[in-house]
C-alpha cells in the first residue's frame, strides 16, 4: 500500500546483515588468514569501555569517516570501525554489509578479529560476497541498489572485531549525513570532511549537542565521545528524528546550485526540474479520461472516477535505476504498462486530472509520519514517498473531503495518496495526517504539515445482543462498523483471501484475545472491495463457560470483545522516548446480555471516566428489563504522548484495563 519514492540510497552503512544472509539464502564462510589487525584496532586494545550495563550485546569503540569532495561529480569516504563483542548475541557485528548503486563503488573492503588471547584474524575483498537487495513485498521489483557483504570470523565474547572499506561516488547530491548515536554505546566517533578551494558546508546537528569542529585548510573534523546507546522502544518516533547525527550539505564556491542546496525551496526546485515535462498526456489518456468521465456532470465524480482507475488499475511496481530511483516516468509510459511507483503513479494521476480542468502538485514526503521535523536538513534521503495535492476548483466542496488544508496562495488543497488502493479520495490515512511533506511547484518547494482529520473519521461502531444461559453460555449476534485505518486494515488483511474459512480468521483473533473458548456459528461481510464505504462484519458465537460461578452465584464481564489497554509502558526501564499512535480514532461497543431467569444483580462495576488531552475512555454498567447493558467510548486525540506525559498514559492504560477486566455479580432471585 505504501510505496516508495526512490531506492533508499541513505541506507545505513551498518545494516544487521544476519538476517539478510537469511533471506538471500545463502550462508558466508570467510577465508580466515592470519593476518596482523592495523595499527588503528590494536590502539583500541586496551581502551576504558564506554558506560554500559550487563545486557549490552557489544559496544562501538570507534567509528571513523574521512569524506574527501573533489568535485561536484566525485566523493571518496574512507569508513573504519571496530567494535567489542561482549555477549553472544553480539556476534552480529561481526556481520558487516555495505550497500552502493550504480554511481557508486566499493574498495578494499577488509576486516580483521582481534581475539582476547591467540593471534588476529584477517578476511579480504574477495571474502565479501555482493548481492542484490531481495524483492520483498511494497519495495523495488528492480532497483540497482547492491550489497557487499563480509562476515569476520571469531566474533565471540571478549574479541574486538573491526572494518575498513573505501566508497567511490558519482553523488546526486551533495549532502551526508553522519549517524553518531547508535543502539549500542559509543566510545568515540569522527567525521573529518575534505572540500575543494572555495566550498563551504551547512552542518546541522540532531538529538546531541553542536560539536565545532577543528578546522585546518580546506579540512574540518568533528569529534564526540561517550555517547549512550538509544535502545529501540514499541511505538517510539521514527529512529532518523531520535537518533543523535549531523546533516551536512556540501556548498560548491558561488552557491548552492544543480545537485546542491541548503533550503526547501532550493530542493523543489531540485525535484520540479527532474519532473519537468513527465505529467503531459498522450492521446491515449486524453481517451482513456473521456470514457472514464463522459458519463459525469459532476467535476467531483470525475476526479472519483479518475483516482479509483489510478489506484486499482495501475500495479505498483518499481522500477528504479539510476536517476529514476527520483525521477517518475512519463505518464505516457505509466498508462501504457500499467504500472508504477508511488511517484509513477502520482505523475499519471496529474495527467490526467489535467485533463478535466484540474491542476495538482507532486508531494514528497515521508511514509512515516514524524521522519521529518521543521529541524530536519533538506536533504534527498528524508523523503520515500509521492503524493499529489488537488487544487480544488472554487465552490467544490463535499462533506467527503476531508483532507483539505487552506494555502494561503494556492487556495483549497486536497491532498491524496494514489498508491494506496484502500482510502477513497477524499481521506489520507493516518501515517500520513499531520505529516510535513515537501510541495513541489514550479516556484519551488515548501514544506508543509498535512491535516489531520477528526478522530470520528477513523472508528469501530461495534454493537452485540447476547444471551446467557445458567451455566454461563453466552451467544449471540455481533455488528461491526469500521471506517478510515480501521476498515483499511481489514481490508488490506482480506483482499487475497480466497477461501472463506479464511475470511473470518480477523474475527476469530478478535475473540481469542477476550474469550478462552468460543465457536463462531456464523460470519459474513459487507462493502469488501466498495472504498468508499465503511467496512462491516457481522457474526454470531457461542461461548460455552463465558461467566464464572461462585457458588450460587453467576460473574460475567460486561466488555465481552474488544481490549484498548496496552501494556507497552509496563517495564522496568525507564521511557526514552515519546508514544506515538497510529492516528486520532475513536471507537464504541454497546453489549447488551440477556440474564438467565431468575437471576438479578448483585454488584455492577463503577462507571470510569478518564479524560486526558491526548485521549480519553468512557464506560457505564447497567441493569434494566432482565437485561445487561455496557457502553463505552475510548477516543485517541493526538498523535504522540510526549515523555514529560508518560505517567499519564501509563495510569490512562491502568485505568482501562481495570474496566476490562471488571465483572458483574449476578445472583439467584429469592423466593
Amino acid at each position: 500500500m505504501i510505496s516508495k519514492l526512490c531506492s533508499n540510497r541513505s541506507v545505513s552503512r551498518y545494516v544487521r546483515a544476519a538476517a539478510l544472509a537469511t533471506l538471500w539464502g545463502f550462508t558466508i564462510v570467510p577465508t580466515c588468514l592470519a593476518g596482523d589487525a592495523p595499527g588503528w584496532m590494536h590502539a583500541l586494545v586496551s581502551a576504558p569501555l564506554p558506560a554500559h550495563d550487563e545486557k549490552t550485546d557489544a559496544v562501538l569503540l570507534l567509528h571513523d569517516e574521512i569524506v574527501n569532495v573533489q568535485s561536484p561529480d566525485k566523493i571518496k569516504t574512507v569508513v573504519r570501525e571496530a567494535y567489542k563483542i561482549l555477549r553472544p548475541s553480539g556476534r552480529e557485528y561481526g556481520d558487516v554489509i555495505v550497500s552502493f548503486h550504480q554511481q557508486q563503488k566499493v574498495n578494499g573492503l577488509h576486516g580483521w578479529c582481534i581475539p582476547a588471547q591467540g593471534k588476529d584474524y584477517e578476511v579480504k575483498d574477495k571474502d565479501a560476497v555482493e548481492v542484490s537487495l531481495p524483492k520483498v513485498e511494497g519495495s523495488e521489483l528492480v532497483s540497482d541498489v547492491k550489497s557487499k557483504f563480509l562476515r569476520i570470523p571469531a566474533a565471540d565474547p571478549g574479541n574486538i572485531v573491526g572494518y575498513e572499506y573505501e566508497l567511490e561516488e558519482q553523488p546526486y547530491a551533495l549532502q551526508d549525513v553522519w549517524y553518531i548515536q547508535k543502539v549500542i554505546p559509543v566510545r568515540e566517533s569522527h567525521y573529518r570532511l575534505v572540500l575543494p578551494p572555495g566550498w563551504e558546508f551547512k552542518a546541522t546537528w540532531l538529538n546531541l549537542p553542536e560539536s565545532k569542529p577543528l578546522q585546518s585548510g580546506n579540512e574540518w573534523q568533528w569529534s564526540v565521545s561517550d555517547i549512550k546507546a538509544a535502545l529501540p522502544e514499541e511505538e517510539m518516533p521514527p529512529w532518523q528524528t531520535v537518533a543523535g547525527q549531523m546533516a551536512i550539505s556540501f556548498i560548491p564556491s558561488g552557491g548552492a546550485a544543480g545537485k546542491s542546496f541548503s533550503n526547501w525551496q532550493q530542493m523543489g526546485s531540485w525535484y520540479a526540474d527532474l519532473t519537468q515535462g513527465r505529467h503531459e498526456p498522450s492521446p491515449e489518456i486524453k481517451q482513456k479520461v473521456a470514457s472514464l468521465t463522459g458519463a459525469n456532470t459532476l467535476t467531483l465524480a470525475k476526479m472519483q472516477a479518475i483516482a479509483t482507475f489510478v489506484q486499482k488499475e495501475i500495479r505498483y511496481v518499481a522500477i528504479e535505476l539510476g536517476i529514476g530511483g527520483w525521477q517518475p516516468h512519463t505518464a505516457k509510459d505509466v498508462f501504457s504498462w500499467r504500472y508504477g511507483d508511488c511517484k509513477d503513479k502520482a505523475t499519471l494521476l496529474s495527467a490526467m486530472l489535467q485533463e478535466i480542468g484540474i491542476g495538482s502538485f507532486y508531494v514528497v514526503i515521508h511514509a512515516k509520519r514524524g521522519a521529518v521535523t521543521l529541524d530536519t536538513q533538506p536533504r534527498v534521503g528524508v523523503f520515500n514517498h509521492a503524493i499529489v495535492a488537488i487544487r480544488l476548483p472554487d465552490g467544490l466542496k463535499d462533506e467527503s473531503l476531508r483532507a483539505v488544508v487552506n494555502h494561503p496562495t494556492l487556495g483549497r488543497l486536497l491532498f491524496f495518496d494514489p498508491t494506496n488502493e484502500l482510502t477513497p479520495l477524499g481521506e489520507i490515512g493516518g501515517y500520513l495526517q499531520d505529516n510535513l511533506g515537501l510541495l513541489v511547484t514550479p516556484g519551488g518547494g515548501e514544506l508543509v504539515k498535512l491535516p489531520r482529520q477528526a478522530s470520528e473519521t477513523n472508528s469501530i461502531l461495534r454493537t452485540a445482543k447476547l444471551k446467557l444461559a445458567p451455566d454461563g453460555t453466552l451467544s449471540g449476534d455481533f455488528d461491526e462498523i469500521r471506517m478510515g485505518d480501521r476498515a483499511a486494515d481489514q481490508r488490506a488483511m482480506l483482499r487475497s483471501v480466497t477461501k472463506d474459512t479464511d475470511r473470518i480468521k480477523p474475527i476469530e483473533q478478535l475473540l481469542s484475545h477476550s474469550i478462552s473458548k468460543f465457536q463462531i456459528t456464523h460470519a459474513s461481510l459487507g462493502n469488501l472491495q466498495h472504498t468508499a464505504q465503511p467496512f462491516e462484519y457481522h457474526y454470531s458465537i457461542v461461548a460455552p463457560g463465558y461467566a464464572k460461578t461462585a457458588g450460587d452465584l453467576l460473574l460475567v464481564r460486561p466488555r465481552v470483545v474488544g481490549i484498548k489497554s496496552s501494556a507497552v509502558l509496563e517495564t522496568q526501564e525507564p521511557r526514552q522516548f515519546p508514544v506515538v499512535f497510529e492516528g486520532p480514532a475513536k471507537d464504541s461497543d454497546t453489549f447488551e446480555i440477556a440474564v438467565p431467569t431468575g437471576y438479578e444483580v448483585d454488584d455492577l462495576p463503577p462507571p470510569v471516566n478518564a479524560d486526558y488531552p491526548f485521549a480519553s475512555y468512557h464506560s457505564k454498567t447497567e441493569f434494566t428489563g432482565g437485561t445487561l447493558r455496557y457502553t463505552r467510548t475510548y477516543e485517541l486525540k493526538e498523535f504522540s504522548v510526549p515523555l514529560n506525559r508518560i505517567e499519564d498514559l501509563k495510569k490512562f492504560y491502568r485505568i482501562v484495563n481495570g474496566d476490562e477486566r471488571n465483572t458483574a455479580v449476578l445472583r439467584p432471585i429469592a423466593n
